[in-house]
């Protein structure tokens, strides 16, 4: 699949998020302006969420409170701004006040037109049907029909839709929508790859054979070309045997590729969306993770980063596997050495999760995972934290040369946690521009 026709899906899905906004726009109260930032090639956004050992948000920090590290180098911090979400008398959309004559005696209010006009809070619940198990949506649908009540209680309008486009509840209050929408979700599995294929790949593998050059990889791959095909001889048809490997770590490595960037692709066009709600704006994703192995699937990681922090759009996220395992299962059919091909996937889930948490922590979201509760999972991720730091870094001086930065937050606050993200990707200078 490419990652054209997948985003017409996802447009067709979120057209909804259009229409909140064009009601949006009708006479309203005046309310503080919603909480911005530019940004350009030459800032990164880092927000952070500081919390106590008892899980709570700090709120009263300063800007000299912080110090902010490029590649283990300290760097000045450019810009600092303090975002308040849900908190009674903040400033910002969520301390919003309710229009004047909504609710009279005089007629029924829509209480979905009420919320979008006051500024209240969307929620959006993102099933990520594409990359999850039959087993593991079965076991999410059901936390997430569980924590409904939780759900509706929290937010104003609450949404059910999924990556493929497939699902798409809308804006809602009605809990029959929203539960129809949960009931509906299936595991579309159309990224995996054929059980029958041989060598059996997989994209950590391929990225590894075909972008790496790593002679572990490339060679696991030619040794299941021969027990695939009894007939090449170890011999004489080594050099058939290599081609025939590395034309299918072309073939995985470019549905991988594409399968990357068209999940963040869609997840930007949802931000995108909900950036035009006024209000308090959170996207919980329910998956167990993408694979940006690459520089593009990179590139737009950090992109849609930025989009979420300029956008005030929190992204939470829940690892829909719960507690896992890399270990190959004794049911599974292993052409290559079960060692390495278990190594394989291990490292496989490991970047998988990590971009979950990339997702979450750079957009001052949660991330909750390695658990099996997935009920109180999806209740906490629906609650965004009261306060999340903003801090500014100016990247005019670094060398644009396709290179990745690792990222790291410090507090001058004992006793604390710190969720920040955890790097950013600078991009080559556009050849075309001028």
């Amino acid at each position: 699949m490419t990652a054209k026709p997948r985003l017409s899906f996802v447009l067709s899905s979120v057209f909804f998020l259009s229409c909140a906004w064009a009601l949006a726009q009708q006479p309203q109260a005046p309310q503080s302006a919603p909480f911005t930032i530019q940004t350009d090639v030459n800032r990164v956004l880092v927000p952070v969420v500081v919390r106590d050992k008892q899980g709570n948000a700090v709120s009263d920090l300063k800007q000299e409170d912080f110090q902010l590290f490029d590649n283990d180098k300290p760097r000045p911090i450019s810009g600092f701004s303090v975002q308040k979400r849900g908190v009674a008398g903040a400033s910002g959309p969520a301390a919003t006040e309710a229009a004047p004559g909504a609710g009279t005696a005089d007629a029924t209010p829509d209480p979905a037109k009420q919320a979008l006009t006051n500024g209240h809070r969307f929620l959006l619940i993102l099933f990520d049907d594409l990359h999850v198990t039959f087993e593991d949506l079965a076991r999410n649908k059901k936390a997430a029909t569980n924590a409904l009540p939780g759900m509706m209680a929290g937010a104003d309008l609450v949404g059910i839709v999924s990556l493929s486009g497939k699902t798409n509840s809308g804006l809602t209050r009605d809990p029959a929508k929203l539960q129809a929408a949960i009931a509906g979700l299936q595991a579309r599995g159309i990224v995996r790859a054929d059980a029958s294929d041989c060598p059996k790949l997989e994209y950590y593998q391929a990225d590894l054979m075909e972008n790496k050059n790593d002679s572990t990889a490339k060679n696991e791959a030619v040794a299941q070309v021969f027990r695939c095909d009894p007939s090449l001889d170890p011999r004489t048809d080594t050099p058939m045997a290599e081609r025939l490997a590395d034309a299918a770590g072309q073939r995985v490595l470019n549905l991988g590729r594409q399968d990357a960037l068209s999940s963040y692709l869609t997840l930007q066009q949802f931000v995108r969306a909900m950036a035009k709600l006024p209000g308090e704006r959170t996207l919980v994703l329910v998956s167990s993770g993408f694979l940006p192995l690459e520089q593009e699937a990179l590139t737009e990681e950090s992109h849609l980063i930025d989009l979420a922090a300029q956008s005030n759009v929190t992204i939470s996220a829940l690892d829909a596997r719960g507690l896992y395992t890399a270990s190959l299962a004794a049911s599974e059919q292993v052409v290559g050495n079960p060692q390495m091909q278990g190594e394989f996937r291990r490292q496989s889930l490991s970047r998988a999760e990590n971009s979950m948490g990339e997702l979450a922590y750079g957009t001052g979201g949660s991330f909750f995972h390695n658990s099996n509760d997935l009920d109180a999972g999806l209740k906490s991720l629906t609650q965004p934290p009261e306060s999340v730091y903003i801090l500014e870094l100016s990247i005019g001086d670094v060398k644009q040369n396709g290179s990745y930065h690792r990222l790291k937050v410090k507090v001058d606050r004992p006793g604390t946690d710190v969720e920040a993200r955890q790097g950013y990707f600078v991009p080559k200078p556009d050849k075309n521009k001028k």
